[in-house]
């Protein structure tokens, strides 16, 4: 029989050789801090099919490719013309014809499948379907849609990682695809047939720093306020302070990564460690620790601040015109004067050189200029350039914030260091990894150093106290009963990234809570608010309030009933300097 009808018997043999078919490892879970899952997978299918069995030898029907793609379509919402030149293939034994459907669509399928069969049983009509399979697969989901979604990052088509975190951990996640070949007849495994099976290995878990309520509470404040302001964009961090933890990172706009095809490509970062621009007078933190640090000067020394200071090719000025004021250190502070700013750090050494290389050496010890040390794909160092490179007019307005750039999360980290006694700890998103044998291992430990004295941090959190709780503070929007809060607004000129001129403002507001004990720094940044106020106390004094007085409750911290310090922050021109 075989001598004589050969290619009969080949072409039989063909339905029942043995076909080997990819087994996707399951992605592992990125969660919260407290296992709340952020990042998961879900039961899904591959709906695939066998051209072979569309065939008019194999359905008795010319147009069994068409007939199976009408019936297919609605379910999977795929082209119909598509599915039946899929359906038509002759060059191959496998095609996929929609990616990751519910179970529900597969049950959907399967109750059609078996419909047909029973009817072609009873001799009425064709099963077109019975060629039409389906593959365990997993689903990327993210369950608080938006929540953290720049953080976390994407995956793609293809189930990689393509943006955030997922991109970055993406071979731990991933795991490891196995195989399994076995022998079918007529589309179907055969049950008693011999079959080689690889299994995948699961990818690993990994638990995130980030707490999922602040990190709601955070986004909902930026998205608020981004809206109200009519501005480009803004961010939060929340960033334990003992820790170094990154409580929350929100962004706005952003993207919800299930639905990752409608987004606009513009939000699918995060801006707050890929955003480089220039803070303004939240960094004269860093001014005032240097002058604090070095001894040259204490809260309570006399600045006396005139209406413009002609320096280098310029004559510098304050956000509103004044008669000289008579402030103290602690008044500059608290009254964010640029030009006293200029003044107590000319204090600092003989020569504007050596005063330049001092105040350079304090702001990459606050990490400035360097990595974070997250490892965030695509994050930004920001621009500190070489104190030998500061331009005549760098080498004054660097003191309060304009001609050096850094991203959020440098900026949230600044403070943490004052906050934690003047040593800096490394920002962290990860917590530890669980890997395929249930094993947790917990992430390294981060680096840290001492910036400044932790007497030098103890006086500068007294002043921070000064901006909030002083009636002569720029920061009185962040106060809260019963808790004493440290912080600093920024109102600075903002560079256009299309036309790198200067165009618009950069609102922001920077502290930590309780300033007697502190657990956490809150900070915030608006990018070009068009409609309102654009100052940092109007526009992110707010939303600082809002995300530090959600996280008190949250993190169950009971209000101590300090009081401020009380620095003086102005003097009597005939009374003698301390």
């Amino acid at each position: 029989m075989q001598a004589v009808d050969a290619g009969t018997f080949a072409q039989a043999a063909a339905v029942n050789r043995y076909v080997t078919v990819p087994l996707s490892a399951e992605r592992g879970t990125m969660t919260d801090r407290d296992g709340v899952p952020l990042a998961t997978t879900v039961d899904a299918y591959d709906i695939t099919a066998d051209p072979l069995l569309f065939t008019e030898e194999h359905t008795d029907v010319a147009d069994a490719p068409a007939r199976a793609a009408e019936l297919l379509a609605p379910i999977v919402g795929e082209d119909e013309q598509e599915l039946t030149e899929q359906l038509s293939r002759d060059d191959t034994r496998y095609v996929r014809l929609a990616r990751k459907r519910t179970p529900q669509e597969w049950r959907q399928i399967k109750d059609l499948k078996n419909a047909l069969a029973g009817r072609a049983a009873d001799g009425d009509g064709a099963n077109v379907l019975a060629g039409v399979f389906a593959e365990e697969h997993a689903k990327r989901v993210y369950p608080g849609d938006e929540l953290a979604a720049g953080t976390l990052g994407f995956v793609n088509a293809a189930g990689q990682g393509g943006g955030g975190l997922e991109a970055k951990f993406e071979e731990r996640l991933a795991g490891k695809d196995g195989k399994i070949t076995y022998a079918q007849s007529g589309g179907r495994r055969i049950p008693t047939a011999d079959a080689e099976e690889q299994p995948a290995v699961p990818g690993s878990d990994i638990e995130l720093t980030l707490d999922r309520d602040i990190q709601w509470a955070a986004q909902r404040a930026i998205r608020e306020q981004v809206e109200e302001s009519q501005a480009d964009g803004g961010y939060v961090v929340v960033q334990d302070v003992r820790s170094g933890e990154i409580l929350a990172m929100a962004n706005a706009p952003t993207f919800d990564p299930n639905h990752v095809g409608r987004a606009d490509s513009a939000t699918l970062g995060n801006g707050a460690l890929q955003d480089a621009y220039e803070p303004g007078s939240t960094l004269k933190v860093v001014s005032m620790a240097a002058v604090l640090n070095e001894g040259v000067a204490t809260p309570r020394t006399h600045v006396t601040v005139p209406n413009r200071l002609p320096r280098a090719d310029r004559a510098f000025a304050d956000d509103i015109d004044h008669p000289t004021w008579y402030l103290t250190l602690d008044g500059v502070l608290a009254k964010s004067s640029n030009i006293g700013t200029i003044l107590a750090t000319e204090q600092l050494a003989d020569s504007r050189q050596k005063t330049n290389r001092i105040m350079h050496s304090y702001l990459r010890r606050f990490g400035l200029g360097r990595p974070t040390g997250i490892g965030f794909p695509g994050e930004t160092s920001g621009l500190l350039a070489a104190p030998g490179d500061w331009s005549a007019s760098q080498q004054y307005t660097i003191a309060f914030g304009q001609g050096v750039s850094l991203n959020a999360v440098q900026a949230a980290s600044t403070y943490s260091t004052i906050a934690n006694g003047g040593v800096r700890i490394e920002p962290t998103l990860v917590r530890g990894t669980t890997g395929p044998d249930g094993g947790f291992t917990p992430a390294p430990d981060p680096g840290t150093r001492r910036v400044i004295k932790e007497k030098t941090a103890r006086t500068l959190s007294g002043m921070l106290e000064s901006v909030v709780s002083s009636d002569e503070g720029t920061g009185s929007t962040a106060r809260i009963p019963g808790y004493l809060v440290a912080g600093k607004t920024g109102t600075s000129n903002r560079v256009d990234p299309q036309t790198g001129r200067y165009n618009g403002y950069t609102s922001s507001f920077a502290g930590f809570a309780p300033a007697d004990k502190p657990r956490f720094t809150v900070y915030c940044a608006v990018q070009n608010p068009r409609r309102g106020s654009y100052f940092g106390s109007d526009v992110c004094g707010p939303v600082f309030k809002d995300v530090v007085s959600f996280s008190l409750k949250s993190l169950g911290v009971p209000p101590s009933g300090a009081k401020s310090a009380g620095l003086p922050v102005s003097f009597d021109p005939d009374e003698k300097a301390d």
